[in-house]
């Protein structure tokens, strides 16, 4: 029936019966969980190089610009440490990529002509590109999405009237229902 929420099994229910708060909370926190294993707050290495490369290519700017700045296009969802930039940038100096001039009490690091020619060979595989996949993993703004659908979800969980909950299941279930017929289209 439409608009009706089904448990899965939780507790016998079936049909028209509504969750607990705390049940919602549940799901949507195992919800949030599956796409943070999937989107994940830790890059790999050749994530690490190329979001550097890539902003070097823009500008030069020193290890903590980019640490700031990796965080602002990744909507916050990755904020390199310091432990994973500067080593980086370390070794692009070693492999002849980057330069670095000191200005202000600070390393400026710019590129280098082969670093511009290896920057432009990584640009695919930025974090924050939506066309990246990142060995796979579809890290984009689908799982972005899902992950902001979670949290407003686990909001009215905790602190929406029963009104509102029935009314987010409602929606849930219109949502699911849309989801698939995406899948369904050609």
């Amino acid at each position: 029936m439409m608009g009706e929420f089904r448990t899965g099994g939780h507790g016998g229910r079936g049909f028209g019966t509504l969750p607990s708060a705390d049940e919602m909370w549940e799901a949507m926190d195992q919800l949030r969980s599956g796409f943070e294993k999937r989107v994940g707050s830790r890059m790999g290495r050749g994530d690490v190089r190329a979001a550097v490369l890539s902003l070097l290519s823009e500008q030069p700017m020193h290890g903590y610009q980019v640490i700031r700045e990796i965080e602002s296009r990744t909507g916050g969802r990755w904020k390199p440490s310091a432990g994973s930039i500067y080593p980086t940038l370390q070794l692009l100096a070693d492999e002849g990529l980057v330069v670095a001039e000191t200005a202000q009490d600070r390393k400026i690091y710019s590129l280098t002509e082969d670093g511009r020619a290896e920057a432009a060979k990584s640009a695919a595989h930025v974090p924050w590109s939506d066309t990246a996949t990142h060995e796979g993993t579809g890290r984009g703004a689908l799982p972005k999405a899902g992950i902001d659908l979670a949290q407003a979800v686990s909001q009215v969980a905790r602190t929406g009237t029963a009104e509102q909950q029935a009314k987010a299941v409602e929606v849930l279930d219109a949502a699911r229902r849309s989801m698939y017929s995406i899948l369904a289209q050609e």
